[in-house]
């Protein structure tokens, strides 16, 4: 709540300080983001309140960033025109794109690709009193303890049963299921109701930060995956690769955090226009020093890797910029 409220704040003063008029909007779209502790939903506002300031007096196109349960939420609301853009994990926008995985035989295709925006790197937690080889296999090992997947319905769910069943590991056998957001997820096992969780999102996490400020390195394991568990995962997923999370970059963090990561996405429904797709993607390359002051993990934005590893075509209007910014598109996005 005081995230989202610090948020809300900076957004009315920048508009303020850009005198931004209330428009009569050509086009008022709703950006789905994901729960307020993690990665989604504060990169969803800038990317909203950049948009806004840029467009509304001079194109009459706001951008309003919601806060969500995460990808297979935004997807639905895609679908159901509830939200015309949306972030998106590359996994559920692969899986939904081609019929897979929850989506088995009920491909769901009202969405293209905008941008890549930054990986989102996997943090499964656990108290380390738990943490035997320290290595993601440990969650075999916490017989039928209380850990959380995350929300019902997230990416975070999704990402975390698809991992944890590449390394033959069966939640419901091997733990005892919770099901809540990132910030109540490191409030639980600090309080010892839980002995871990599972929170994927761009470093540094505000709720990974208030574990180890709380715990400190002592108590709290941010698991690693060696290389043959990364080939395995690889093995059914490539979207999944290395993630070095350097040393420091948590309160007391001495170690590097050998784990890994995949790449989220901007999304956007098919019937927007050309031109405002077209102009969101560009307001956002020729701004990335806004977004990278909003939140750091923006700051791996570049132009050159911005279809980098997209799992769905691109919307015209993107491709039109991506074109005139001197980029090769192949042609699985077009």
């Amino acid at each position: 709540m005081v995230k989202r409220t610090l948020l809300s704040i900076l957004a009315l003063t920048l508009a303020f300080a850009f005198n931004v008029e209330e428009p009569s909007a050509k086009d008022n779209l709703i950006l789905a983001t994901a729960t307020t502790g993690g990665t989604y939903y504060p990169v969803g506002v800038a990317i909203g309140t950049l948009s806004s300031i840029k467009l509304a007096k001079s194109h009459q196109i706001t951008v309003t960033a919601i806060n969500s349960a995460g990808s297979g939420e935004n997807i639905q609301m895609l679908k159901n025109n509830e939200a015309q853009m949306a972030i998106l994990q590359a996994l559920y926008g692969l899986n939904a794109y081609r019929g897979e995985g929850p989506y088995a035989g009920s491909p769901m295709k009202d969405f293209r690709s905008v941008t890549m925006l930054w990986e989102n790197v996997e943090h499964f937690a656990l108290l380390k009193k738990y943490a035997t080889t320290g290595t993601i296999t440990d969650l075999q090992k916490i017989q039928g303890k209380k850990f959380s997947i995350g929300k019902r319905g997230s990416g975070t769910e999704g990402s975390g049963r698809t991992i944890l069943a590449t390394q033959g590991i069966d939640p419901k056998k091997d733990m005892t299921l919770e099901f809540l957001s990132y910030n109540p997820t490191a409030q639980a096992m600090m309080d010892g109701r839980i002995v871990g969780g599972n929170i994927p999102a761009g470093p540094p996490v505000a709720s990974i930060t208030q574990l180890f400020a709380q715990l400190g390195d002592k108590k709290v394991k941010i698991l690693d995956f060696t290389d043959q568990q990364l080939t395995t995962i690889q093995a059914k997923f490539p979207i999944w690769n290395r993630y070095l999370i350097k040393a420091g970059t948590y309160p007391g963090q001495k170690d590097d955090i050998k784990t890994i990561s995949q790449p989220n996405f901007l999304a956007v429904h098919p019937n927007v226009s050309e031109e405002t797709v077209y102009l969101i993607t560009k307001t956002i390359y020729e701004n990335l020093p806004f977004l990278a002051t909003i939140h750091k993990a923006t700051k791996v934005m570049k132009i050159e890797k911005a279809i980098n590893g997209l799992p769905v075509p691109l919307h015209p209007g993107a491709a039109k910029y991506y074109r005139e910014a001197g980029l090769t598109i192949p042609e699985a996005l077009l």
